[in-house]
């Protein structure tokens, strides 16, 4: 009498009616690639900032990012347009020095994100406004006249 044995897709028998689970290399090289890797490898060795989140939203006049920055001062952002990639970002330096009569302490730390968005052709960059206020930045983008959305209204049937 046979048996048949069901064999897994990578080919190998290692773990079929064992009751262990011996990992292929197959097996072993999927699971490398599909975990997540060592905050190490994904660190950006930023002690200060983290890429901070935005909020973006449209209106039928303007478009509105908002960016939740505190601790900052409004002289520490640097927003730039270039053609129509609007870039914010910071870059912070600190040092500490403390010295005693044996010894000197000295600390310094570097931070700093960048983050660009691309604006749509609707949007008037002569007129773009920034303020930064609580530890929000707020970016307001006007769109072009022709762009913004007009009311909607009835037409007659002659």
């Amino acid at each position: 009498m046979s048996t048949l044995v069901n064999v897994p897709k990578n080919g190998g028998l290692s773990n079929v009616n064992s009751g262990l689970n011996f990992p292929t290399w197959s097996n072993w090289i999927d699971s490398f690639f599909n975990n997540d890797l060592p905050s190490v490898f994904t660190s950006n060795f930023n002690t200060g900032i983290t890429l901070p989140k935005v909020n973006i939203q449209e209106t039928a006049d303007a478009f509105m990012v908002d960016m939740a920055v505190p601790g900052l001062k409004k002289s520490d952002f640097h927003i730039d347009l270039d053609n129509q990639l609007l870039s914010i970002s910071t870059e912070m330096k600190e040092e500490n020095e403390q010295k005693e009569d044996n010894y000197t302490r000295r600390e310094f730390g570097y931070s700093s994100f960048k983050r660009t968005f691309t604006l749509p052709e609707s949007v008037d960059d002569s007129k773009i406004d920034a303020k930064y206020v609580d530890g929000i930045l707020s970016i307001h983008l006007p769109k072009k006249e022709e762009a913004k959305q007009k009311p909607a209204r009835t037409i007659k049937i002659s």
